[in-house]
C-alpha cells in the first residue's frame, strides 16, 4: 500500500496525539490509586509474566535497567512486588506480585476497562477489532524493518509449517 504524504503525516500525528492523551488519562486514573502510570505498567507486565528476570522486564518495557530498578524498589517497599532468587543462579532476581498486589490489580483492571470505554466510545466492536488488527500489522512491519534478519527467519519458519 502506498500512502500519500499527507495521509501518512495525518496518521502519525493522530497516533502520537492519541498516545499522548491516553497516557495523560492513564496518569490521572492511576493517581486515584496512589500510583504512577509507570508503576501500573510494571505491575501489569509482572502479572502477565510472573517469575521473569528484572533484565527481561527492562527489555520488554524498553527501559534502562537503573530506571526500572528504582521503580521496582518503590514497588517492593510498598509491598506489591517481591524479588526472589533464581533456583539455578542466586545472582538472578525474579519478580513476583505479592498477595497485597492482587486486589490492586483488580482495581487497575477496572481502570483499564474504563480507559478502553472512553477511548472506544462511538466505535463499534468490529471497527475496534479491525483497528487492532491493522495496528498489529503496522507493528509487525516496523519490527521487521528494525530487525530484518528476524523477519526472514520468521518467514522461513512459516513457510516450513505451511509448505
Amino acid at each position: 500500500m502506498s500512502c500519500e504524504p499527507d495521509t501518512g503525516t495525518d496518521f502519525l500525528s493522530a497516533l502520537f496525539e492519541t498516545q499522548r492523551m491516553l497516557r495523560q488519562l492513564a496518569d490521572k486514573k492511576a493517581r486515584h490509586l496512589g500510583m504512577t502510570r509507570a508503576q501500573w505498567a510494571v505491575l501489569a507486565k509482572v502479572e502477565r509474566n510472573e517469575g521473569q528476570k528484572q533484565t527481561e522486564l527492562a527489555d520488554a518495557m524498553e527501559m534502562a535497567p537503573i530506571s526500572l530498578t528504582r521503580l521496582i524498589d518503590r514497588l517492593c517497599d510498598s509491598g506489591l512486588i517481591e524479588r526472589r532468587s533464581d533456583d539455578a543462579d542466586r545472582r538472578i532476581k525474579r519478580l513476583y506480585l505479592t498477595a497485597t498486589a492482587r486486589p490492586l490489580m483488580a482495581k487497575l483492571g477496572v481502570l483499564r476497562g474504563d480507559l478502553m470505554q472512553v477511548a472506544f466510545a462511538g466505535v463499534s466492536e468490529a471497527d475496534m477489532n479491525q483497528l487492532v488488527d491493522h495496528l498489529e500489522t503496522i507493528k509487525d512491519n516496523i519490527r521487521a524493518a528494525l530487525n530484518p534478519t528476524a523477519a526472514k527467519t520468521k518467514e522461513r519458519a512459516y513457510e516450513q509449517v505451511s509448505g
